[in-house]
């Protein structure tokens, strides 16, 4: 069982690019980034609340 190449890597991307233009994979591209920049965000305001329920719990 063989590996993948960086000859066979680089030709795929070529063909990527053809196939659906720098424009749409700039675009997806950020559309990625904003959504894992978003799912980070809510993560971390996820914790914090639960940080600020769980001492108000220990307040009581």
């Amino acid at each position: 069982m063989m590996g993948i190449s960086v000859w066979q890597l680089l030709i795929l991307l070529l063909i990527v690019v053809m196939l659906f233009g720098t424009r749409r994979l700039r675009g997806l591209g950020s559309d990625l980034g904003s959504a894992i920049s978003g799912f980070r965000k809510s993560m971390n305001d996820g914790e914090t609340t639960a940080s600020a329920d769980t001492v108000k719990q220990e307040l009581k």
